[in-house]
C-alpha cells in the first residue's frame, strides 16, 4: 500500500489583538495619540483571551512619551510666540504695525 503523505503542520495560530498591536505600534511613532489608543484596544483583546502582547505594550509606551514630548514642544512653541510678541510690543509701543506680511497690535 502506498502511504498518504503526512498533512503539513498547521500554521501558529495568531491570537486576539496581535495585528492590532504591531499597527498601534507603528501609529504611535507616526500619530502618538491615535497609536495610544489602539495599542490599548489591542492590549485588553489581548489580555482578555490570555495572551501576552509585546507590541502593545511597546506602543503604549511609546504613545505616552511622543505624546508628552509632543505637548512639551506645543507649550514651549505657545511661550516663545508669546515671549516675542511682547518684546516686539514693547519696543513698538500702543498701536497696529505693519512689516511685510505680518501685522502686529499692541494694546
Amino acid at each position: 500500500m502506498s502511504e498518504v503523505p503526512a498533512a503539513a503542520p498547521l500554521a501558529p495560530a495568531t491570537y486576539p489583538g496581535k495585528t492590532l498591536g504591531i499597527v498601534g505600534l507603528v501609529l504611535a511613532i507616526l500619530a502618538p495619540i491615535v497609536g495610544l489608543i489602539i495599542s490599548i484596544i489591542a492590549r485588553s483583546q489581548s489580555k482578555a483571551a490570555g495572551f501576552k502582547n509585546t507590541p502593545a505594550k511597546a506602543g503604549i509606551i511609546v504613545g505616552i512619551i511622543l505624546t508628552v514630548l509632543y505637548i512639551v514642544i506645543i507649550v514651549a512653541s505657545v511661550a516663545l510666540t508669546a515671549a516675542a510678541f511682547n518684546s516686539a510690543c514693547a519696543e513698538l509701543g500702543s498701536g497696529t504695525f505693519e512689516s511685510g506680511t505680518t501685522t502686529i497690535t499692541c494694546p
